[in-house]
């Protein structure tokens, strides 16, 4: 228990030096003591308003897309009892990218109308994804699942290609631009979007952790102890499956954050999934907040794709736990 608590302070502070260093990195450099002051109003007017109107809301997006991702693998991997499921394996990303791409082909692009669209997408990727599965395996079974998870994000993309075949070139860049990953568009109502989702379908997630603890036992005895096993693991993966989606209608498709950091949360020390998912809203927060100062800085004054940086950083890390998994 003291191990997990140094690593919720830990993980605290990480996060919080993370957002300052990124608010006072940019193509204007700001001093930390400026930031702080500018956060509260306090300042030079031009100072308060990068940071206050350009460089928090793309901060705080990222940090919340962090925890959601982070939040959606953990839960998936909990659910599956699989430390490789996350969101952009199992489709379920390529799935809400699909509808808000759609979306977006037909004109609408009000930010409310391409939050359903990937909210849509995503539970019936998800529900695909399920049914392919049982189809196949007979039953729920993880690798089965991830394989599904593999099928439906090929035919997501398809899916994306065919729908921007035949749109202006114009909004055919917006399109795979977004699709890429990217907070660099980021706004407060943005932001409040993504944090009103984050807040109900993770606090539904970690409600219902103790559920998370039953299944991972095994379908057996989650069974003995009354747990209706099938409806936990559908109920638990579509709520996942959502959280995701309200990441991506914000900032695209964000691989490998889902895989990566609640992996980091169980060696940290969190064995229940209460401690494991709040543990991995930290560090997934603070890890795309430094993965996008990465994105922004490297080739600066040029953006890289967020979710490129994100790939950077968790194929390697997928491969050795494959690696592990195969002895």
């Amino acid at each position: 228990m003291r191990d997990v608590r140094v690593a919720f302070v830990g993980g605290a502070m990480l996060l919080v030096a993370s957002m300052l260093v990124a608010i006072a990195v940019g193509a204007v450099p700001l001093h930390l003591a400026d930031v702080v002051r500018a956060v509260g109003g306090v300042g030079e007017s031009s100072v308060v308003a990068i940071v206050r109107d350009l460089r928090a809301p793309r901060v705080l997006l990222c940090a919340l897309v962090g925890a959601a991702l982070a939040m959606s693998g953990g839960a998936l991997q909990g659910t599956l009892r699989n430390p490789l499921a996350e969101p952009y394996l199992l489709g379920v990303s390529g799935g809400a990218a699909v509808g808000a791409v759609l979306m977006m082909a037909i004109g609408a692009t009000a930010p409310g109308a391409v939050t359903l669209g990937a909210f849509v997408g995503a539970g019936s990727a998800a529900v695909l994804v399920t049914a392919i599965a049982r189809v196949v395996g007979g039953s729920a079974d993880a690798k089965v699942l991830l394989m599904a998870g593999v099928v439906v994000g090929a035919f997501a993309n398809a899916m994306i290609l065919v729908a921007l075949a035949d749109v202006s070139p114009e909004r055919r860049g917006n399109a795979l631009w977004w699709m890429m990953g990217s907070a660099a568009e980021a706004t407060w109502p943005t932001v409040l979007r993504v944090a009103v989702a984050l807040c109900i379908l993770g606090g539904v997630l970690v409600w219902w952790a103790r559920e998370l603890d039953v299944l991972s036992l095994g379908d057996e005895p989650a069974a003995a102890l009354g747990i209706d096993v099938d409806k936990s693991a559908r109920r638990i993966f579509l709520i996942a499956s959502l959280l995701a989606a309200a990441t991506v209608a914000a900032a695209g498709l964000i691989g490998f954050v889902g895989l990566v950091v609640p992996n980091i949360a169980r060696a940290l020390g969190a064995r229940q999934h209460r401690q494991m998912l709040l543990l991995s809203a930290l560090y997934g927060a603070a890890l795309v907040v430094a993965a996008d100062l990465l994105a922004r800085t490297v080739r600066a004054p040029a953006d890289l794709p967020l979710g490129a940086v994100t790939a950077i950083i968790g194929v390697p890390f997928f491969l050795s736990r494959l690696r592990r998994l195969a002895v």
